[in-house]
């Protein structure tokens, strides 16, 4: 007869966050001796490691934490909706992202090797990633340094922890308008900050397309130039934020309500889980 209880059982299972064919097949391995148990499904779970590394991320969650001169974010990833609300993956993300915050670190190498809980961040995601049973991947880092920070999460369902995570580094006074435009860039997507951001071989490959378009559709040749440009300025709208329409009122560009509100963007970063 085994030697371990339900109660076992359901305390391993809120420990480690295993299924609960897994915990007690393991227990009785163990023979009831719930670290040894906590071993096997260690090692389980390490196994099962090289097995998933395959397997796609298309869920998960960002995470933020602000430091005295810079703001991280971080999208932590795994393969279901059910692990990424999972009270541990949550957990686990909060460390990874309080580690970062006086690590300097702006990319996910960098991160992985930081050190947290005497291991480091990449050796925590492992061991977390056998114990849960799904593949977790840090996917992204941003470190985004500046004077004010406007941060804004978003759920894109109640039930999940945030998927879209903007931060906006800015200089000036007005918060509430700061925390606007980071709710815009949630929605809006920029990629640049102003269209001089923009890389010149992106432009002369859209002014060459926007060109060729124009040409086909039997737009007069006098016409070209200011057509070609204006459908570049169309591609600007897209691509960089101080070009486009702003949100809550699209007859002004971001450029415009920044400028009116004393406000400067240094910096800004977003992230949506899976994207």
């Amino acid at each position: 007869m085994a030697n371990f209880s339900l109660e076992d059982v359901k305390a391993l299972r809120e420990r480690l966050g295993t299924g609960m064919v897994d915990t007690k097949n393991a227990l009785v391995e163990a023979d009831g001796d719930i670290e040894k148990a906590v071993e096997i499904l260690r090692l389980k779970g390490a196994k099962g490691n090289a097995k998933r590394a395959d397997r796609s991320t298309s869920e998960g969650l960002v995470a933020v934490v602000e430091s005295a001169t810079a703001v991280t974010l971080i999208e932590l990833a795994c393969e279901t909706d059910f692990v990424a609300k999972n009270e541990k993956f949550i957990a686990l993300a909060d460390k990874i992202v309080a580690a970062l915050a006086d690590s300097g670190a702006e990319t996910v190498d960098a991160a992985l090797a930081v050190a947290v809980d005497g291991t480091t961040v990449g050796a925590l995601i492992e061991d977390q990633a056998a114990t849960i049973g799904e593949k977790i991947e840090l996917r992204r880092v941003a470190r985004i340094a500046g004077e004010k920070f406007a941060v804004y999460l978003h759920r894109t369902s109640k039930d999940l922890p945030p998927q879209i995570g903007v931060v906006v580094a800015y200089t000036g006074d007005d918060v509430e308008t700061a925390r606007s435009i980071a709710q815009h860039i949630s929605f809006a997507d920029p990629t640049y900050l102003g269209k001089e951001d923009v890389p010149p071989a992106d432009v002369d490959n859209e002014r060459r397309i926007v060109e060729q378009i124009s040409r086909e559709e039997g737009k007069p040749e006098a016409a070209l130039p200011k057509i070609v440009e204006g459908r570049l300025g169309a591609f600007f709208k897209q691509v960089a934020l101080l070009e486009q329409d702003y949100a809550r009122d699209n007859k002004l560009t971001v450029g415009k309500v920044l400028a009116d509100a004393g406000l400067t963007v240094t910096g800004f970063a977003r992230f949506k889980v899976g994207a």
